[in-house]
């Protein structure tokens, strides 16, 4: 093994993921001197050179104490009250943080349609590029305030690694609480470490159970690996380890486990729809339909679609189901749902002949479409 790793020395832009229970201390408040240290390793490293992102966990966990709460709520009312009062908190500490190393920096609170609609993530790509193209050090996290789902965007692992594509990062580092992947618990005797992972042939065997603090944060060991499939299925290398040996995962040094780009990567659109969609309804489709969206590659027509379920509109994500209720891929539709019960069956030629030439086009076009 090199003395240092070069898929971190050579990466020009970085983005690096902290958790709630690598900032803050078990009551749950920021831990100053955590943050600084932190903040001291990210310095360096846009020292040397490099374009930072940093996706920071904590604006739940440094709500708690303000308000007298010991332990993250459950309620999720109670969770974006806690994120109202913490992303301020935890945005000032680290704005005054940079600064004292010349550093200035800008939140980006995200939504899941900034990385799924064509329009968000454009405008978010434009932004992001405006800000590193300024020297500014974006702090990314999701808009917890006024999510109206279950704050899990993907325990901000998934949104690093989605960030990462949205950046064209060379490197993605997740900080933790634990050091690496291990083949077993960490905290039982016997297991070790896997420094490398090329391949998921490498994970066989491998327990991936969910470790980390649960009276802070909510990330686990599973939601890490989901993330570095993400990041490393669009070829983009990624470091795990732990946040006190950030400073030598950040200089390049063997720590923790790395995670190598896919052999074959996976255009980021199709990284966007697996992983950072859910289906807001369901086509169902007919045994034709199904042999020519998994097998040939094609786009779905509403010619194979025998039935429609669920409330969206054009762009929304849909589940695609075969005529034995398993669901064979999932895509971003070209109709809405109420559009859709009269244009089943019928062929492009027929959708343009009845209603004209702007209903003559695919369901789900295959650029907009991932098997499942």
């Amino acid at each position: 093994m090199s003395a240092t790793r070069p898929e971190v020395t050579g990466a020009r832009r970085v983005v690096v993921k902290v958790g709630s229970s690598s900032l803050t201390t078990a009551a749950g408040g920021l831990d100053p001197d955590r943050l600084e240290a932190l903040v001291g390793h990210v310095a360096a490293l846009r020292e040397r050179g490099a374009e930072v992102v940093l996706v920071s966990s904590g604006a739940i966990a440094a709500g708690l104490a303000p308000l007298g709460l010991t332990r993250r709520p459950k309620r999720l009312a109670r969770q974006q009250a806690a994120a109202a009062v913490g992303q301020g908190l935890l945005v000032h500490r680290y704005t005054d943080a940079f600064a004292r190393h010349g550093l200035v920096a800008g939140q980006v609170l995200l939504t899941l349609d900034d990385v799924t609609r064509r329009s968000h993530y454009r405008n978010a790509s434009r932004t992001f590029a405006a800000l590193l193209e300024l020297g500014v050090l974006p702090i990314v996290n999701e808009t917890d305030t006024v999510a109206t789902t279950e704050i899990r965007f993907g325990d901000n692992d998934r949104l690093a690694a989605l960030v990462a594509h949205l950046v064209q990062a060379d490197l993605l580092v997740l900080l933790s609480d634990v050091d690496g992947l291990y083949d077993g618990d960490p905290a039982r005797p016997g297991t070790s470490l896997i420094p490398e992972v090329r391949d998921d042939d490498d994970l066989a065997g491998v327990s991936i159970g969910s470790t980390g603090a649960a009276g802070v944060g909510t990330g686990g060991m599973r939601t890490k690996v989901q993330a570095a499939r993400i990041a490393t299925g669009g070829g983009i290398p990624v470091v795990l380890t732990a946040a006190a040996r950030a400073g030598e995962a950040l200089r390049g040094e063997p720590v923790g486990t790395l995670f190598h780009p896919a052999a074959k990567r996976t255009r980021a659109r199709q990284l966007w729809i697996a992983h950072a969609t859910e289906g807001l309804g369901e086509l169902q489709l007919d045994a034709g339909a199904v042999a020519a969206v998994g097998q040939r590659g094609a786009s779905l027509l509403a010619a194979g679609v025998t039935g429609v379920t669920g409330r969206f509109v054009a762009g929304d994500p849909v589940d695609l189901v075969g005529p034995d209720g398993v669901c064979v891929a999932r895509g971003l539709v070209n109709f809405d749902a109420e559009e859709l019960p009269d244009l089943l069956g019928l062929s492009s030629a027929e959708l343009e002949k009845r209603l004209g030439a702007g209903y003559a086009r695919e369901g789900v076009h295959r650029d907009d479409l991932v098997l499942r």
